[in-house]
């Protein structure tokens, strides 16, 4: 199958709001379903697709900033809209219930909260929002068999303790504080365990595994609670990718693995402990690794290195990447997404970032 076939070409980038995915969702032969408003009056908008009975549940952008699973859920109502044998197995024996945007407040100003700067992903005890409240009514009207919990993760993940970005992570949330594996868990375990075998052919060695400590405070442990298997997609960097374009390609594969994984019954050829070779995440990532940077500035201290993280910041309708000093230090277990070898100035070159994050290291005075 070819992806780009698929790939939804009006939209692209990292700021994705209700108006840029206007154009995917009118192709919908499905008529929007209302299921509230955000705090600024946005109509927050479900689509559902289908008409088997595997009920899933998937919304994405929870976190305003965190668009790259709303990408490929885009390319994913292409792909439903086609002749493709597995198109057709998907509608005919699931049923789809999709919010593309829980937060268009928070989409527009680019933001992780919503408007009242609210977590949505820690509202899930308090309902005090009413995007939070709309998920909520919408999960108890539906009833899914599965949920599917749609996020980005921060350029710092590695997966394990390897020089490999977590392009892509998953967790099956914990239900209680002891984190035991439920029957439910379990369920979400073995759908991660589909994805990372399809993935592992991919991007091998580029899959992690999300924190799994409980708090019943976000959403995706609550559902588990309740006792719909609930996974949570984490989009993460692929080299070069900063605007996860790549990744927005490996979420749309998952995707797909994960609903054919449950149309063809194929959950129970999947095993529970294959979900714990998945290595844990690790933070070792900087977006910039600089090494010897006291022949720079030598007000930093001989054997530090200095790493570099990127600040997201909106510009218009375009995000730019504002270097940032993180951290300063031996730095001998970390990665850089690019690494920077000082010998001179000359090593930085003539492009923007790498002349601001020149002018970080000659600004620094301890």
């Amino acid at each position: 199958m070819d992806y780009s076939v698929y790939k939804e070409k009006s939209i692209e980038g990292r700021y994705i709001t209700m108006e840029s995915i206007g154009s995917c969702l009118s192709k919908l032969s499905t008529a929007p379903i209302p299921i509230g408003d955000s705090v600024n009056g946005v109509e927050i908008k479900a689509f559902k697709l289908g008409s088997g009975d595997k009920k899933v549940l998937m919304w994405s952008q929870m976190h305003g900033n965190e668009s790259t699973t709303t990408k490929a859920l885009c390319d994913m109502f292409n792909f439903l809209g086609s002749n493709e044998p597995l198109a057709k197995n998907i509608l005919k024996h699931s049923t789809l219930m999709i919010v593309p945007i829980l937060n268009p407040d928070g989409a527009i100003v680019y933001t992780r909260e919503n408007i009242n700067k609210i977590d949505l992903n820690r509202d899930a005890k308090n309902l005090s929002q009413p995007e939070s409240r709309a998920l909520r009514e919408l999960f108890e009207s539906f009833e899914p068999d599965f949920c599917f919990n749609l996020h980005d993760q921060r350029t710092l993940f590695s997966a394990g303790k390897t020089n490999k970005p977590a392009t892509v992570s998953f967790l099956s949330p914990a239900s209680n504080k002891d984190r035991h594996i439920t029957p439910t868990r379990e369920v979400a375990m073995k759908l991660i365990v589909a994805m990372d075998s399809m993935l592992q052919n991919h991007i091998p060695g580029q899959v992690g595994r999300y924190d799994d400590g409980f708090n019943d405070n976000c959403v995706g442990d609550t559902f588990q609670k309740f006792g719909a298997p609930t996974v949570l997609f984490e989009s993460g960097h692929y080299p070069g990718d900063y605007s996860r374009e790549k990744t927005r390609e490996y979420i749309f594969w998952s995707l797909l693995e994960a609903l054919k994984t449950i149309v063809e019954n194929r959950i129970d050829c999947f095993k529970t402990g294959d979900y714990f070779s998945i290595p844990n995440n690790q933070k070792l990532f900087f977006d910039v690794l600089i090494l010897n940077p006291t022949i720079v500035n030598p007000e930093i201290e001989t054997g530090h290195a200095v790493g570099i993280r990127y600040k997201e910041v909106l510009d218009g309708d375009k995000i730019t990447f504002k270097p940032e000093i993180a951290e300063i230090g031996p730095l001998e277990e970390f990665y850089g997404h690019q690494t920077i070898e000082c010998i001179d100035n000359k090593d930085f070159g003539f492009r923007t970032s790498q002349k601001e994050i020149l002018d970080l290291l000659l600004n620094f005075n301890k």
